[in-house]
């Protein structure tokens, strides 16, 4: 090699280690370590599934490929040989210059390069060449440079902490040890690190689950709240819609009523204008005899009064009809009055109808800060409590349904039932004839016999065998077993024992929309039997099982 050229140190130095590179190898980002500084890199972070090369930081998604440099490697062995000086490459001078932000070398005050933890200070390249030229030195621990290295110092020996004190969960230095922390469990802070950062990639990878789980609800909330902004503009649109055909309906029936007045109105008008115009006729002809006959009362002409008197004095049929003369119409207030009446019942409707709306809007499933939180307390139940019927057409010969179709009794003589298509054939139990959407609570009351509290697609079988019917064996129904004193939960024939005190009144709280289908035993308190988290595809049902002598009842609920 030429003589009298300066290298510069850090092209040849490990970035791990920050010596001489001993056997090097390089990394797919095109940097070189030490094959052995390397590898104890990469091995730190196959935990994380995730590798870095420790210079420029580059992530790998695989554990990198390492290749031996040997042009790189005879190149140091010559160096060495040769004894050339090694020295730090010059650099700008606001490189070197400390900045507000920046660590001062404690030397010189110079922007520092690397802080030593051993020595409990920071130098620039200058002044940290002793670290990599004295042999002591280089065993020394170099970091990034800090500002936190008096962390490191023991306040009250002013000595470096390399302990740690599981006892007190602190760290400690040498004197410490052999002091007031005598006798406690003591390790190395380096011991206690490795330890721990097992513990924060564990650590680590627990919160990436969790962000990830977040971000899930987060798009869940996202696309829950784009549907509530798209729903309300659609139903925005169609209140819009429908109300203007309401009142365009009404407009419609106004226009018909005063067309239908105006034109009883002219028929009228007409019909009295003609008989105005005959009794008009009358008149001028009666004044024409009138007019006649007193002339004739003042002749003296006997012959002429004799001649003229029989024509003057016949009076001929009146021709309008007696009644067009006494009548006096009151269609119109007829109108009036039929008018007000409907607008009193319009009104009326419009009433409740405009409740039932307002009431459907503020129950509305709008999603909050807890959107599926199920009720706590009883009246918190009663909130959704529904009023539920039984459905004749679908009970059992052997099931006596009663009490305005709330109550149904196990029977052993077979009811005379008309056929049905939706009657169960085989299975002794009847459906709830409402269908259940949205939010709906309701209690049955049980006595005598084992009974199936259930719900169920209206689609189960109604003829098929046992798992195809009967609630709770099939995939279509879901049902909570009430047999004595203990409880079985039911659903596609898997059963679920429950530990639970007994009841005879049992709550189901359903919530379609969500997926959420729970039992309570109902007492002073609500005491949860089951909850079900699934998705359901179907509008539901109520529904009972009735074992012999059993007695089931859906109770009012206020």
């Amino acid at each position: 090699m030429a003589q009298g050229i300066q290298l510069d140190r850090a092209r040849f130095s490990c970035s791990i280690c920050l010596n001489l590179l001993k056997d090097p190898v390089t990394i797919p980002c095109g940097h070189s370590c030490c094959m052995n500084c390397i590898k104890v890199h990469l091995d730190e972070e196959d935990d994380m599934r995730i590798y870095s090369c420790p210079q420029c930081k580059q992530t790998f998604t695989q554990r990198p490929v390492v290749v031996k440099n040997d042009m790189l490697a005879f190149v140091v062995e010559e160096l060495k040989k040769t004894g050339l000086p090694i020295a730090p490459t010059p650099a700008p001078a606001d490189h070197f210059d400390a900045g507000s932000e920046d660590v001062a070398c404690d030397v010189c005050k110079l922007k520092a390069f690397k802080s030593c933890l051993q020595c409990v200070a920071s130098f620039c390249e200058s002044h940290l060449q002793p670290h990599f030229d004295i042999a002591p030195l280089r065993k020394h621990k170099l970091v990034e440079a800090s500002t936190k290295l008096q962390e490191n110092i023991c306040a009250r020996h002013q000595e470096v902490m390399k302990m740690w004190c599981r006892t007190d969960q602190r760290c400690i230095c040498y004197l410490c040890s052999k002091d007031e922390h005598k006798g406690h469990n003591k390790v190395s802070a380096a011991a206690e690190r490795a330890e721990r950062q097992t513990d924060l990639r564990v650590t680590r990878l627990k919160i990436q689950q969790r962000i990830q789980e977040k971000e899930k609800d987060m798009k869940l909330f996202q696309q829950e709240e784009d549907a509530v902004h798209c729903s309300a503009e659609n139903a925005l649109k169609n209140t819009d819609k429908l109300f203007n055909e309401m009142i365009h309906a009404i407009e419609k029936r106004v226009s018909d009523v005063k067309g239908k007045i105006q034109t009883r109105q002219n028929t009228e008008v007409s019909r009295f204008r003609k008989v105005r115009e005959k009794l008009q006729q009358e008149i001028t002809e009666l004044k024409r005899k009138d007019a006649g006959l007193e002339k004739l009362t003042h002749t003296e002409d006997h012959t002429h009064f004799l001649l003229n008197y029989p024509s003057l004095a016949c009076l001929s049929e009146s021709k309008v009809p007696p009644n067009a003369k006494v009548r006096r119409l009151r269609y119109f207030e007829k109108v009036t009055v039929a008018l007000s009446e409907a607008r009193d019942r319009l009104l009326g409707i419009l009433g409740e109808e405009y409740a039932k709306i307002s009431s459907t809007v503020a129950g509305a499933d709008v999603l909050t800060t807890n959107p599926r939180a199920d009720p706590e307390t009883r009246a918190d139940f009663l909130q959704y409590a529904f009023h539920l019927t039984l459905d004749p057409n679908t009970a059992n010969t052997h099931l006596l349904i009663s009490n305005g179709n709330r109550r149904a009794a196990f029977v052993r003589e077979e009811q005379k039932y008309s056929a049905h298509s939706e009657r169960f054939m085989y299975s002794w139990q009847v459906l709830g004839r409402e269908s259940l959407k949205g939010r709906c609570y309701w209690e049955v009351e049980r006595s005598g016999g084992g009974v199936l509290v259930a719900v169920a697609y209206k689609n189960i079988s109604r003829a098929g065998v046992f798992n195809e019917s009967v609630f709770g064996h099939n995939y279509k129904s879901w049902a909570l077993d009430c047999i004595g004193d203990s409880y079985v939960f039911i659903h596609n024939k898997t059963k679920t024992p429950i530990s639970s005190p007994p009841g005879s009144r049992i709550g189901v709280y359903l919530d379609h929309s969500a997926g959420i289908l729970s039992f309570y035993s109902v007492s002073e308190t609500m005491t949860l039997l089951h909850r079900v988290q699934t998705t359901f595809t179907q509008p539901l049902h109520a529904g009972l099982w009735l074992s012999d002598g059993a007695v089931a009842e859906l109770c009012r609920l206020k």
